[in-house]
This record gives structure tokens, C-alpha cells and sequence, in this order.
């Protein structure tokens, strides 16, 4: 592939959907020519997946009602909505204020939900049940938000501002996410520092967040200032999103002393130029911009071509397609060993998963009979591909993905 982009250019170009797609397209290419180290391709199961989504997805949703893939789906786990319950005692806000409280709280949520690992839960007081991973993540954040932790107002609690994530103390979050001896959470250290550097990204991102005591909220008033009708492109939404949080991410990889955020590196992702080797995912990106597609439509804001965004490149989507034999590993140690996020192993996993549920999402659109506008890929994977992928894991390994993975907290 020709690159004839400036290092500036060429940072604009991995932070966009295209590029994700572009870049995992050339990883799945190589894999078809059989030149992959890790994974074969045998993309005849592809069917044998579409059967799994399709059934899980009658199941979930006999009408075929599929909301958005969203983080928001996560707060009513067990039964009752607990963000709705929240918002039942919000009838005296604006609707502007509202969408800030939505984007406030999701956000957290979303940073925080990396890999939990198989021994940490949830316990909610409310019901007394016991949640583990993302739908126990999603309640701890909501707790944490819930207490005012996240705000340095004590006549506003429902919000996060960037002076009380600068310092926000170890000890909170361990006792919002209830950490012990006996119920260790993956990457805690990590989540925590990430929620820090989120509040100094904040204070020099003053056009997305606000002067003074910066706020995640604030983007509401950003997009809808910029919403042309009263509708946003999807990808305007993702562009503000990972450049405001671009400095959130653990260095990993760098070009020009700029940190790329989740971008690994590829040997069949061959340019000439600074983009050599380079694979952008961008997952939390991609997963908060499609749970603020809610608190935006709720405030009026419609949003236009979902389908410009990719899929997310993570276990439960990847996990299906090695549990459905459409990836096979072409070494014991791809299964048999723990893998770090920026391996070159986890990278070809992750790019091969984003261009396969391309194609995956096809064939459960013809079988559901129907359209992209009907069902966008942000639909599918709710039906869908994330829950497949999970149901799986679950009668396989007690619901641990197929490859293990050694997480910091801020990618899986």
C-alpha cells in the first residue's frame, strides 16, 4: 500500500474509522494468501457463525426491536435499570443538563470497562445479586458516579469534572469496585490512573470540555453546537471522541512523539511511509461513541451514518469467530499461552475480528431479512455478535475468552 502522508497527516489518518478498517483489511488479505504466523482463516464457517447471532438474536428480540450496542444496556443488568431509576430524579434538570449527566456517567463507564478477570464481582446492595464483568463493571461505575466522587461540586454530584479526577484517591475507587484480598480486580491500578490522566487531557482540550473546571459533559454542548439540523455524522462524533481522550492511553506506540492510543503493530500491515506496520483500533473509542448516541438522540440530536464505524476489535466479537472455527490457530502456544495486548498474536487477532464481522454482519442481515439502514452493524453486534461470542465462552471455559490475555485495564 502507496503512504505518501507527512507525519502530521498521517496521525489524522489512524485516528479515523477508515483507517481501522483500511489497515485490518490488509492483515485479513495477507491471511487469505495463508501468510499469517498465527491464525488460518476458513472463512466457509462464517455461516456456522451466522447461525449462532441469528438465534441468539431471535431469541433476545423475537420482534427484532434490536437496540444499539451501548454501554447503557449494561446498567440494567439482573432486571431493574438502575440508570433509569437515577433519572426518575432528574425531572427538574434541563434536557441539556440531562445529556450531560448521561455523557458524564457513560463515559466513566466505558474507560473503566477492560477485562475484569475471572475472580472479581459486583455486589449490588440493592438486590443483593452478584455481578461479574462488564455488567458488574457497569454498576461499579455507577455507584462511584452515583456518590459524587466524580465531582468536585457539592451542589452538583452527578457529574465529572476534571479537578476531582486529578484527584481521585486509590482508596475510593477500590471501595466503589469493592477490591479485597479475596475479590482482586484485573488492572485496578491501571483503571485508576487512567481516570487521572483522563482529567489532565480534559484541562487542555478546552473547546471540547470547557474552561475553568473542565467537564466530560460538556461535549454535549460541543456537538450540538456543531450539529448541522440537528444531526451529527457518526464520525464527527468518533473524531472529537479519540482526540479528546487521545491522552488518556498508556504509550504504547508513538509517532512524532504523539501517543496513537490503541494502535498496534503488524507485519502484513505494509505502507510506504510513517504508517509502516501501524494497525489503529481505537475500541473505547468506538464502544463510547456508540453509547453517546442515546443521551444525544434522547436530546435531540440525531446522528447519520452509523455504518462508517467499524466493529469493536475485542474477546467476545474475536472469541466467536475462534469458537466458531472461523479462526484457527496455527500454533499451541496462540491458546496454550498468556498474551500481551501489543503482541503481534493479539494484534492479528484483533484486526482479522474487525473485516470478518464486516462480512458476518451481511450474512445475518439476509437471513433476519433485513437492510443495513434496518440493522446496522451497531445493532448486530448487540444482537448479536458480542453476546454469541460470550455465550460460547461461557459453555466452553465457564466464560473466559479463548485467548488469554494479560490486561493493564485499558484496552480488553
Amino acid at each position: 500500500m502507496k503512504d505518501c502522508l507527512d507525519s502530521a497527516d498521517a496521525i489524522l489518518w489512524l485516528m479515523s474509522p477508515a483507517a481501522i478498517r483500511c489497515r485490518c483489511q490488509s492483515v485479513l488479505a495477507a491471511g487469505q494468501r495463508g501468510e499469517l504466523a498465527h491464525f488460518a482463516i476458513a472463512e466457509d464457517r462464517l455461516e456456522d457463525a451466522a447461525d449462532v447471532v441469528v438465534e441468539l438474536t431471535r431469541e433476545r428480540f423475537p420482534a427484532l426491536d434490536v437496540p444499539m450496542h451501548s454501554r447503557w444496556r449494561h446498567f440494567a443488568a439482573g432486571g431493574p435499570d438502575r440508570w433509569q431509576q437515577m433519572a426518575d430524579g432528574l425531572d427538574a434538570v434541563t434536557t441539556a443538563e440531562r445529556a450531560r449527566i448521561r455523557i458524564d456517567l457513560v463515559t466513566i463507564s466505558v474507560l473503566l470497562d477492560a477485562g475484569a478477570g475471572a475472580e472479581w464481582r459486583y455486589r449490588d446492595a440493592a438486590t443483593g445479586e452478584s455481578y461479574a464483568r462488564s455488567e458488574g463493571l457497569a454498576l461499579a461505575s455507577l455507584g462511584l458516579f452515583a456518590s459524587g466522587a466524580l465531582s468536585a461540586r457539592d451542589d452538583q454530584p452527578l457529574r465529572a469534572d476534571a479537578t476531582a479526577l486529578t484527584g481521585l484517591d486509590d482508596a475510593v475507587m477500590a471501595e466503589a469496585f469493592q477490591i479485597g484480598a479475596d475479590n482482586p480486580l484485573v488492572g485496578f491500578a491501571g483503571r485508576t490512573a487512567l481516570l487521572r490522566r483522563l482529567g489532565e487531557a480534559m484541562r487542555g482540550e478546552t473547546g471540547l470540555f470547557g474552561n475553568g473546571n473542565a467537564r466530560i459533559g460538556n461535549l454535549y454542548d460541543y456537538f450540538a453546537a456543531r450539529a448541522a439540523g440537528g444531526r451529527l455524522p457518526a464520525t464527527a462524533i468518533f473524531g472529537a471522541v479519540v482526540r479528546g481522550f487521545s491522552g488518556v492511553w498508556p504509550r504504547r506506540v508513538e509517532l512524532d512523539g504523539f501517543n496513537l492510543g490503541d494502535v498496534g503493530r503488524h507485519p502484513a500491515a505494509q505502507a510506504d511511509g510513517p504508517t509502516n506496520g501501524l494497525v489503529p483500533f481505537h475500541k473505547l473509542s468506538l464502544w463510547l461513541t456508540y453509547s453517546l448516541l442515546e443521551p444525544l438522540a434522547e436530546a435531540g440530536l440525531g446522528v447519520t451514518g452509523l455504518d462508517a464505524l467499524p466493529g469493536l476489535a475485542e474477546y467476545r466479537n474475536g472469541g466467536l469467530l475462534i469458537d466458531s472455527g472461523v479462526l484457527r490457530p496455527r500454533h499451541d502456544a496462540v491458546l496454550g499461552e498468556d498474551h500481551a495486548p501489543e503482541s503481534e498474536l493479539v494484534v492479528e487477532w484483533r484486526a482479522l475480528t474487525i473485516p470478518l464481522l464486516d462480512r458476518l454482519a451481511d450474512l445475518v442481515r439476509g437471513r433476519l431479512g433485513l437492510t443495513l439502514h434496518e440493522m446496522p452493524l451497531v445493532k448486530v453486534l448487540e444482537g448479536g455478535t458480542w453476546s454469541a461470542g460470550r455465550r460460547l465462552a461461557a459453555e466452553r471455559r465457564d466464560g473466559a475468552p479463548p485467548i488469554r490475555i494479560v490486561s493493564d485495564g485499558t484496552i480488553f
